[in-house]
């Protein structure tokens, strides 16, 4: 045997021994507790999904799930965290279209949304409703899109902030209808939809759960639904889509990351793990009763979703001029 035969001999030897070792440590996982980052404050809906999912996820693994709240930043301190984490599968995000595709594309966030992390699983999406003071006279999203052409930069919108969902929501409807709205942010959702109530500014995207109340009470009314199709907690209320605008969607998803380079076997694993999670009988309800609709999904259909999703809201802040800061 010359020399080269023995080195190839060699390498393929010792790559024969790590690529077992590397099975035997997928068929290991979990040896230890997990740590499920969520990039919001505690008693928010994403740490009370979090809450949720981790305790059943862990049942299911064999090991705890320790929720770590890692807020800040416009969710990219919690996101940076796991990103720059061991790809070993014990770190692992709550992300959301906040985390991954809205706050990269308009700031300087210290991680690729797409290339430094492994996408998991789908968990559930909350639509966003658009409500109005009983004051406005549109009845429809039609009817507002008039107004707003009818007196261009003159319709306000209530938002939770620059770069937040229903921000967005208001630049993507303002982009579709070709028509200039003028955008009202505030310090969170609670403060913009409280001045909405009160007829202080016309309009607002807020989610599903937490606009319901006021819809029901008649304080505020329903003039559109921005998910993919109606919702059950709203079915007479017909979609931005219906109202003339197909493309229209908008949804605050939540799903699971690991960081880039997690291997396949132990990302399969999770993703198998959290779909019988999201389809058992006291989740779907706990789902229901946060105002979200359940998902699942295989991993590649996820990794695809999200790379979607940051592109798409990536032209959408770019259209807007909405640049990075």
């Amino acid at each position: 045997m010359n020399v080269l035969s023995k080195i190839l001999r060699a390498v393929l030897l010792a790559g024969a021994v790590l690529s077992g070792a590397a099975v035997q440590a997928d068929a290991a996982y979990p040896a230890r507790p997990l740590t499920f980052v969520v990039p919001y404050p505690a008693g928010g809906s994403a740490d009370i999904l979090a809450r949720a999912i981790g305790q059943q996820l862990g049942e299911r693994l064999g090991q705890p799930v320790v929720v770590d709240n890692r807020a800040g930043a416009g969710t990219a301190i919690g996101a940076k965290a796991v990103a720059s984490a061991a790809p070993d599968g014990y770190t692992l995000l709550l992300g959301t279209v906040s985390s991954q595709a809205i706050n990269p594309a308009m700031n300087k966030v210290g991680y690729d949304p797409v290339h430094d992390f492994a996408p998991v699983a789908p968990l559930a999406s909350i639509p966003f409703v658009l409500v109005a003071h009983p004051s406005v006279p549109a009845r429809n999203v039609q009817e507002l899109v008039a107004m707003a052409r009818a007196e261009p930069g003159r319709l306000s919108y209530a938002s939770a902030g620059p770069g937040t969902s229903n921000h967005l929501a208001g630049e993507l409807l303002a982009s579709a209808a070709q028509v200039r709205l003028l955008h009202v942010p505030y310090k969170g959702s609670a403060p913009a939809l409280n001045d909405v109530v009160a007829g202080h500014v016309p309009v607002m995207f807020d989610l599903q759960a937490t606009a319901l109340p006021y819809v029901q009470s008649g304080r505020l009314k329903a003039l559109a639904v921005t998910g993919k199709a109606r919702s059950a907690l709203l079915p007479e209320v017909p979609t931005v889509a219906e109202g003339g605008w197909p493309d229209y969607e908008v949804s605050a998803w939540f799903g699971v990351f690991a960081p880039a380079g997690t291997p396949p076997a132990i990302v399969q694993r999770l993703n198998a793990a959290l779909t019988a999670v999201v389809q058992t009988p006291e989740m779907q309800k706990r789902l229901h009763d946060l105002g979200a609709e359940p998902e699942t999904g295989a991993v590649e259909a996820y990794a695809r979703h999200v790379r979607e999703e940051a592109d798409r809201w990536t032209g959408v802040v770019r259209r807007a001029g909405l640049l990075a800061q």
